[in-house]
């Protein structure tokens, strides 16, 4: 199959450079506003340039990439679905909610799939997770513990533009919760401090916070995250049930050292990058967009997905300011 790809920045030359490696891709068609970005992908992977999101359209691509910087998204999502084309798009779909609803509405009932990029439901822990607690052998759970801890913060121009820690990186934890647990988030309280990166205090953001959310089966889930781990890239899941207990991450990469006498796990080089640690969960994840293309599956990770973990940063977001528990029933109704 052709593929096209939009926006050729980390993300999406990573993307260029993992489809270039499936069996199922044929040729790549590639476009960004940097002509240089768009050559050197072309020169890598032997891919065909274009000049516009139009003229990927229009080059005969059987799915489409989006990989842009996210005021972008709406727009190449619809343009992707008016030319009937599957697309996979990097979260957010919208930088607002607002936004992101406009578009559920805009492409519900089109027929072309659409799948949004949650990569941790393609890593094999999580997915390991997620059968067991389905499978009953937890029991019924009562705890569930979620961090993602970043080695450094992200630089003042993407903090600027990323909506908050609960909008850009707290919503993984909250899309997996919901995927792993098969529940949804009816209640948060957040809280956060700065004591890091000064761009991010002047952006009014938080560096480090605390979520608890409340599950619609009162499990209590607890989630953290900061933008300073001076050990690595940290991403980490616990399931705690009346019957058994569970750990996603617990490998020889972990960021993270016990000072137990005797004990050496883990031994390994800490993770420090998201893209080491979920390499092989971003091949799954675009190994299945190729299959959605096909039409051989549909999408894992649809627009409402998309939504409902963007529902819960919001509450987040709202109860770090107001220092109170937010619903979820109130920011939907907001």
């Amino acid at each position: 199959m052709r593929i096209g790809i939009l926006g050729l920045g980390r993300i999406g030359a990573f993307h260029a450079e993992t489809l270039s490696k499936l069996d199922a891709v044929e040729s790549l068609v590639v476009a960004d506003p940097v002509a240089d970005a768009a050559r050197s992908a072309a020169q890598r992977y032997g891919a065909q340039v274009a000049d516009s999101p139009e003229a990927v359209l229009a080059a005969g691509v059987d799915g489409l990439v989006v990989a842009a910087a996210t005021d972008a998204h709406p727009a190449l999502i619809r343009a992707g679905v008016a030319a009937g084309v599957p697309v996979f798009c990097e979260k957010p779909v919208a930088r607002t909610m607002a936004e992101g609803v406009e578009v559920l509405h805009a492409v519900r009932g089109s027929g072309v799939p659409i799948q949004i990029g949650y990569n941790r439901r393609f890593d094999a822990g999580f997915a390991a997770a997620r059968a067991v607690v389905r499978g009953g052998e937890l029991g019924a759970l009562h705890t569930v513990r979620s961090t993602t801890l970043d080695p450094a913060p992200p630089p003042a121009a993407y903090v600027a533009a990323s909506g908050g820690i609960f909008r850009d990186c707290s919503v993984h934890d909250f899309d997996i919760i919901r995927w792993v647990t098969g529940r949804e988030v009816t209640e948060v309280y957040a809280v956060g401090g700065n004591r890091g990166a000064a761009h991010i205090r002047e952006a009014g953001d938080a560096d480090t916070t605390g979520a608890l959310l409340t599950l619609d089966d009162g499990t209590l889930a607890v989630v953290s995250n900061s933008r300073h781990n001076g050990r690595g890239y940290d991403v980490r899941m616990e399931l705690h049930g009346f019957g058994d207990s569970i750990a996603v991450g617990l490998e020889d990469r972990l960021p993270l050292r016990s000072v137990e006498p005797g004990v050496t796990f883990p031994s390994g080089t800490p993770h420090d990058f998201f893209m080491d640690r979920f390499a092989d969960a971003y091949r799954a994840e675009l190994t299945a967009f190729t299959e959605v293309v096909a039409g051989t599956r549909p999408s894992p990770c649809t627009v409402e997905d998309a939504l409902e973990a963007g529902w819960i940063a919001e509450a987040c977001t709202l109860s770090l300011r107001e220092h109170r528990p937010v619903t979820i029933a109130e920011v939907r109704g907001a």
